[in-house]
C-alpha cells in the first residue's frame, strides 16, 4: 500500500515517513531534512562543470509544499545544508535569504554534519540555531552520521540511503529509501542531485521506499 505519508512506532513516538523524502513528528510538529547540501550544483559549476541549475530553487520549492501540507514549528536539518564554500555567495545565498524571508516566523535547527564543517555555518542573517551531534529531543538523538546513544534511537543521514529493485534481467531501479533499525533511523538525502549509497535487506532492518508520490515496505 502506497501513500503520501506512512507512519511507524519508534522509541514511542508516531513519526511519519514522507514521500518527498523527509520525516515529520507530530506530537512535536517538527519537520526533519537530512543532506540538502544547498549549492552543490553551483560548486560544480564553478569548478566548470556542465550540471543542472535550479536545484536550489526546487528543493526550497518542495520544503514550502511540505510546510503547507504539514503544520511545522520547527523545521530541523540533520546536516549538510550547504555543500561548500561557494554555496555562501551568489544566487544560493540569495534564494536562501528570499526564502528565510517568506518563512521568517519558523523556527530553524541545524546540526552540523562534515560538509557544514567545511562550509561554514550558515550566514546569520538566516536565523538558523546550529549544535552539534548527538542533539537530544525527547527519546532521539539528532545526528547527521550514526553514533552511539544509548537510550536515544538515533536519527541521522548522511548515507543518502538507496535500495536497488531488480527486475527481470539486468533491469534496476535505485529508489531513494528510510533504513530503520532498532537503534537508528536512517533518512534519505532531501537534495537533488545527492547521489546514494546502496542498502542490502537483512533481519532486524525495515526498508521504506519514497519514490512517485508515495512510501512503501520494500524490505
Amino acid at each position: 500500500m502506497s501513500a503520501p505519508h506512512l507512519a511507524v512506532e519508534l522509541a514511542g513516538e508516531t513519526l511519519w515517513l514522507l514521500a518527498d523524502k523527509a520525516l515529520y513528528w507530530p506530537a512535536r510538529q517538527a519537520l526533519l531534512i537530512a543532506d540538502a547540501h544547498f549549492g552543490k550544483a553551483a560548486t560544480y559549476r564553478v569548478l566548470g562543470q556542465p550540471v543542472p541549475q535550479g536545484t536550489t530553487a526546487r528543493n526550497l520549492q518542495r520544503i514550502d509544499r511540505l510546510l503547507q501540507d504539514y503544520p511545522t514549528r520547527q523545521l530541523i536539518f540533520l546536516g549538510d545544508f550547504l555543500h561548500a564554500r561557494p554555496a555562501r555567495s551568489g544566487s544560493t545565498l540569495a534564494a536562501l535569504q528570499a526564502w528565510r524571508a517568506r518563512n521568517a516566523e519558523l523556527q530553524i535547527l541545524l546540526v552540523r554534519g562534515n560538509h557544514d564543517r567545511s562550509a561554514g555555518d550558515p550566514p546569520a542573517e538566516l536565523g538558523i540555531e546550529v549544535v552539534g551531534e548527538p542533539w537530544p529531543m525527547g527519546p532521539f538523538a539528532l545526528c547527521h552520521e550514526v553514533l552511539e546513544c544509548p537510550g536515544r534511537h538515533v536519527l541521522a543521514g548522511h548515507l543518502h540511503p538507496m535500495f536497488v529493485l531488480r527486475g527481470r534481467g539486468r533491469d534496476r531501479l535505485r529508489m531513494p529509501c528510510f533504513c530503520i533499525e532498532p537503534a537508528a533511523t536512517l533518512l534519505p538525502a532531501f537534495g537533488e542531485f545527492t547521489g546514494g549509497m546502496a542498502i542490502e535487506s537483512m533481519p532486524g532492518r525495515a526498508i521504506y521506499g519514497a519514490l512517485d508520490g508515495a512510501v512503501w515496505r520494500l524490505a
